[in-house]
Order: C-alpha cells, then sequence, then structure tokens
C-alpha cells in the first residue's frame, strides 16, 4: 500500500494586501511587516495576489522590489498576474529587475485568458478594440522568450548609449528565473499548457469540474496530467494551497469571527458553481488538532511536498499573523515539515542558509500576536 501520508517540507503563504480605500499605505505596510514576519517565523515564501480595481496590489513587480529590500531569505511569489493586461516585454523587464534585486528570490506566477474587469479596463490599456488582442498562453510565451534574454538583431546589431556600446537584449538579465515561473492551472487545458511548456504548477482551492463534481479527485486528476506532460529532465514544481484558518492562540472574538467566515462560504462547496462547474475547496478553520487530521486525509497533499496558505480577503494584520503563528508552530510540524538551514524544494536545489527563530518567542513579540489590533 503507497503511503498517503502529507511530507510538506516547503511552507509559503498567500496574502491579498489589503488596506482601506482611504488610507493605501498603512495597509501596503501591514503587507510589507507580514512578508518580514512571516521570514522570521522561518516561512520559505511570501506570495502576493495581483488584482486590478481592488484594494489590493496592481503590480506586482513593484510590490515585490520592495518587499526585497525587507527581507533578506524568504522566496517571494506572484499568484498570480493576469498576462492579458501586461506588455511581454515591459512585464519581463519589471520581473527581471525585482528578482536581481531580491538577489534572485522572485517566484512569478501568471494566468491567461480574458483578465477580470476587462470591459471596463480594456479600452484603458489597450489601443483599439482588446478584443482583438491575443490575450492567451501565447502572451506567456512572448513574455518566456524575453526572460531568457537572447540578443536581439543579428551579431553585428549594436545600441549606443551615453556610457557604452552593447548589443541589445532585456536587461538585467538573471538566468536563473526562467526556471522560477509559475502557472495557475485549474483546468485540463491550463495544465496541459503548464507541463509541455515546462512552468511550474499553482493549484489551489478553485478548480473546474470537468469530469468530476469532487474537488480532489478532480485536482489530483490536474497534477497527475502536468506531471505526465512536463519533460522529465526538468522536475518541475507543484504548490498545493489550502485556506487554512487556525484559531487555537485567537481569543474568543475572534475564533467567532472566523467561524463566521467559514460560514459564509460554506454553500458554495456543496456542489459545482456556475456554467463552468466551479469547484471550491472546503476552507479548513478550527482547531490546530481537527485541521492537522483534515490536512493529512487531504490525498491532494500526498502528490506534494509544496503547501501554501491562501489568507482569507479583508482580515487584519494581527489576524494573518495570528494564523501563521500557528500554523508554524501546531500544524506545520505534525505535517513532516523540519526547521533546516536550507530549504531543499522539489528541484533538488537548497536555498540559501537562513536564521531560524524560536516561533514562541517571536509571536509573543509580534506586534499584535493572536489579538486584534485598533487601526490595522
Amino acid at each position: 500500500m503507497s503511503d498517503t501520508t502529507p511530507r510538506i517540507r516547503t511552507l509559503s503563504f498567500l496574502t491579498p494586501g489589503n488596506y482601506p480605500d482611504d488610507d493605501p499605505y498603512s495597509g501596503l505596510e501591514d503587507t510589507l511587516r507580514l512578508f518580514e514576519y512571516g521570514e522570521s517565523l522561518g516561512f520559505d515564501g511570501a506570495w502576493i495576489r495581483q488584482r486590478h480595481l481592488e484594494h489590493g496590489v496592481g503590480s506586482a513587480a513593484v510590490f515585490l522590489a520592495a518587499a526585497g529590500q525587507r527581507t533578506s531569505r524568504i522566496q517571494l511569489g506572484t499568484a498570480v498576474i493576469p498576462i492579458g493586461y501586461e506588455s511581454p516585454f515591459r512585464l519581463a523587464e519589471d520581473l527581471s529587475l525585482a528578482d536581481v534585486l531580491s538577489r534572485g528570490r522572485l517566484q512569478a506566477g501568471f494566468s491567461a485568458g480574458t483578465p477580470p474587469h476587462a470591459d471596463l479596463l480594456g479600452g484603458l490599456v489597450f489601443d483599439g478594440d482588446w478584443r482583438t488582442y491575443d490575450l492567451s498562453y501565447g502572451r506567456i510565451a512572448r513574455l518566456i522568450e524575453n526572460l531568457r534574454g537572447d540578443y536581439l538583431g543579428d551579431a553585428d546589431t549594436v545600441i549606443h548609449s551615453p556610457g557604452n556600446t552593447q548589443r541589445p537584449r532585456l536587461q538585467p538579465h538573471n538566468p536563473g528565473l526562467i526556471d522560477r515561473l509559475w502557472y495557475g492551472g485549474a483546468s485540463t487545458r491550463s495544465v496541459r499548457w503548464a507541463g509541455e511548456n515546462g512552468l511550474n504548477l499553482l493549484t489551489g482551492n478553485i478548480v473546474f469540474g470537468e469530469h468530476s463534481d469532487d474537488f480532489t479527485t478532480t485536482q489530483s486528476s490536474l497534477i497527475d496530467e502536468y506531471r505526465g506532460l512536463v519533460d522529465p529532465a526538468r522536475p518541475a514544481r507543484v504548490a498545493v494551497g489550502r485556506v487554512i484558518v487556525p484559531f487555537d492562540s485567537a481569543d474568543r472574538a475572534t475564533r467567532e469571527r472566523y467561524r463566521q467566515y467559514a460560514e459564509s462560504r460554506r454553500e458554495r462547496t456543496l456542489a459545482p458553481q456556475g456554467p463552468r462547474r466551479v469547484l471550491f475547496a472546503p476552507d479548513l478553520v478550527g482547531p490546530a488538532e481537527e485541521i492537522i487530521d483534515r490536512l493529512r486525509a487531504d490525498p491532494v497533499l500526498a502528490q506534494t511536498s509544496e503547501l501554501r496558505l491562501e489568507l482569507p480577503y479583508e482580515f487584519h494584520r494581527a489576524d494573518y499573523e495570528q494564523i501563521l503563528h500557528d500554523t508554524v508552530e501546531l500544524i506545520a510540524p505534525a505535517l513532516g515539515r523540519r526547521t533546516a538551514t536550507g530549504t531543499e524544494h522539489e528541484t533538488g536545489e537548497v536555498a540559501a542558509p537562513r536564521v531560524i527563530l524560536d516561533a514562541r518567542s517571536t509571536a509573543r513579540s509580534a506586534p499584535g500576536a493572536g489579538r486584534r489590533v485598533s487601526g490595522s
């Protein structure tokens, strides 16, 4: 009998980066501090959502460039950038610059297709009818080619600047970034494209029920499909996302708020939603012991060693800190994750050594750990 016990080696979190409409600085600063706090707890990765027209981060590359100056070890991810609104060359420049500034810690995730709010934004982004533009996987393929850093023109082509004469290509160029690209796959077509094109796979708490009404059956088959197509010479990574909200160190009022949050989202998990048959994974909200049992019973987690916490929207920084603390202290060890001097990913690549602080002492000293901070 095969062993289906999860063994998590890489633990990350994904945050929405929310802020008040009349005070965006305070919310963005809180998110930067959350990245610092996650690094101090020993998380391997901190990821940000990119959202347009919302109280969130409109440019993940800009935000992560800032986060790279506030952290030293943690991997910095985007989940995900809707490629439809982006110039494949200009985005490649921004991502490459952020990667160099972070000393090679960027993990860039993408999605294709018609992006959110296209009816409102299309005319502001594109010259002409946005419906005539290629918003599909081909746009990501162009970005990948730009990141490869091949020289433009022929062997004799040069450009002249006030400082020098050089052959033209994407600058700055870090050849390692090409192996740290991800695709957010929720359908058979999307995971096939990711596998065939050698991107790593992000799969979270939403998939499309093309062949089944069951979430875990569908997600497991997507991972199998992906791994069957990816080049064996490139052991691509698969990261699974789950909404995990332990409330062990939260106060009574916060626990009740967490319970209400979970209950408000429960109905959507009971059946496929809408014409595309969207399937939602249940949120894992409750005491750590209960969450551990549910994660151990999750067959999808047995297929990967990378787990990403998907933090809820519109929570407070103190809530996020408490959730991260309880996860590291109470849940991660039960899933086999060990704190070590380096993090070995599925690629076999070992990250730089890090200093791990004791989670209990860190949480005690962290602003608002386990309680709600006024104004946060």
